[in-house]
């Protein structure tokens, strides 16, 4: 199928090598500052595949990020601090990287052009109907993250993705698309600049909401986050001593005790 890739288009500005400092920094912030409005355009589609996963999740199903590159670091990121942030147990927010775990910190040459890897990826964690899995590809052509979406789709699977290409092939696949186009990348074809932020803010979008609506919130507060260290420990007794109207040194007593601004506020209560 052939269609115009954005992401691949030639930069709106040349003799980059020639810019002075200051104005390459001007230049990318005024292409930063695009993204978040092309993220806007997106949000009727970003509702319907949030409404999905808390339906699944509900229901006892994971969410799994599925991604190649930059794209694949970015799903394990946003899957690794929802435990911490909001409570929720380690394996409910999956993220998986084409070329395993070896290639969050290093590129594996070519892992992301094998079409049957990604759902053997999965298979691993045993998925099933009940789980929803969101394929992250900037261009939407990774062959890793289409292969792995049809054999979901193939397995009743709820399937969706983020991508930064109009009508690209991975869009076409997944049955809740998120596609957000962001133009030209300031360095041509560098999809890790607002490609990558265009993802990362999406993918913030997705699992709050999700969270929050798992009931992981109360008020505007993470009352439920893990604290793992000294500052959150002392976030949690902020938390407690404002909702419990009581000092700060007892709501830190009440906040070691139990581990959790939740469970000290309702024992309390």
């Amino acid at each position: 199928m052939n269609y115009v890739k954005t992401t691949e288009s030639d930069s709106s500005y040349n003799h980059l090598e020639k810019m002075k400092v200051k104005d390459l920094l001007l230049n990318m912030n005024r292409e930063d500052k695009t993204v978040a409005h092309s993220v806007e355009r997106s949000i009727p589609q970003i509702e319907k595949i949030v409404n999905a996963i808390v339906k699944k999740v509900k229901n006892g199903g994971r969410l799994f990020y599925l991604g190649a590159g930059t794209s694949g670091r970015l799903g394990i990121v946003d899957a690794s601090e929802c435990p911490p942030t909001y409570g929720i147990e380690h394996g409910k927010v999956i993220g998986i990287i084409a070329g395993g775990d070896a290639a969050i910190r290093k590129a594996v040459e070519f892992a992301e052009d094998d079409t049957t890897q990604g759902w053997k990826d999965l298979k691993k964690f045993k998925v099933s109907a009940k789980d929803v899995v969101i394929g992250i590809a900037a261009s939407g052509t990774t062959p890793y993250v289409i292969g792995a979406l049809q054999k979901c789709n193939e397995h009743k699977i709820v399937t969706g993705c983020i991508t930064c290409n109009d009508k690209s092939p991975v869009s076409q696949v997944a049955k809740f698309p998120v596609v957000v186009v962001v133009g030209p990348e300031f360095v041509t074809g560098s999809t890790r600049m607002k490609s990558g932020t265009a993802q990362k803010l999406v993918l913030n979008m997705i699992s709050t909401s999700v969270m929050i609506k798992l009931g992981r919130v109360k008020g505007n507060k993470m009352v439920d986050m893990k604290p793992s260290n000294n500052k959150l420990i002392d976030r949690g007794a902020k938390m407690i001593a404002k909702e419990l109207k009581i000092d700060y040194d007892s709501a830190f007593k009440l906040m070691k005790k139990y581990g959790n601004v939740r469970k000290a506020i309702t024992a309390k209560k």
